[in-house]
């Protein structure tokens, strides 16, 4: 069983025991975090591999929009803590009957954002590229377009 414990998290404070955080207010509150951010929870569990397992599954229940469900407040919209901690409770209890189907449902998950972050630096490079085209081809008839000009003015004098 589970043995996590999800607190409100303080700048400037330090963890010993594994740990990960939680965005807590925005739209994507619910969203895991290696590093903290102001508005955010610490979830610390006793094993890494916990850590771990925790962190997907949060991971999940914001891709998903289970926390979505729980936000609260018109313009910042955000999470409070016990709905966050039960919403993880509750999913991590009833998909812990067959932990070897959670892991499996984790490493399928963790693949597809893989995947996903990898594709995303393919667009990034691409629109690079094309960015980088246009300057080329757009600097290029500048150049022409000097250049003659100098020939015209040249013709001139």
């Amino acid at each position: 069983m589970s043995t996590f414990e999800l607190k409100t998290h303080q700048i400037g404070r330090t963890y010993s025991n594994p740990h990960f955080f939680i965005l807590n207010k925005g739209q994507n509150s619910g969203k895991p975090l290696i590093n903290p951010c102001p508005n955010c929870f610490v979830v610390s569990t006793s094993t890494e591999e916990e850590k771990q397992t925790l962190y997907h599954l949060s991971m999940m229940l914001q891709i998903g929009g289970f926390y979505a469900y729980y936000l609260k407040g018109s313009v910042i919209p955000f999470i409070s803590i016990d709905d966050c901690r039960n919403t993880l409770k509750n999913s991590y209890t009833s998909l812990l009957s067959d932990e070897f189907q959670l892991q499996k449902h984790i490493n399928i998950v963790s693949t597809i954002c893989k995947k996903e972050a990898e594709l995303q630096k393919v667009i990034s490079k691409m629109a690079d590229l094309k960015v980088s085209y246009i300057q080329n081809l757009f600097s290029k008839k500048q150049n022409r377009a000097t250049k003659g000009n100098k020939n015209q003015i040249n013709l001139l004098a």
